[in-house]
């Protein structure tokens, strides 16, 4: 899939855990980690939204498009 998520890296960046992100913007830790594996299918604008508020980030820093080889 061309579409890379990097949450685990601005999550790193931030020092915080999957646990403590999950509550700030309020989905459950397995949807998280869903996300953060890139196993998700879709993500609201609204959760998008609530993390790069929390990460202090933009939607760029956790998405990326890579062309596929």
């Amino acid at each position: 899939m061309p579409i890379i998520v990097n949450l685990d890296v601005e999550m790193a960046k931030n020092k915080i855990s999957l646990n403590e992100l999950s509550e700030r913007v309020g989905i459950t830790p397995a949807n998280l980690s869903i996300l953060k594996t890139g196993k998700a299918k879709a993500i609201r604008f609204s959760t998008l939204e609530a993390i790069c508020r929390e990460l202090d980030c933009q939607p760029g820093d956790i998405l990326e498009w890579r062309a596929e080889e």
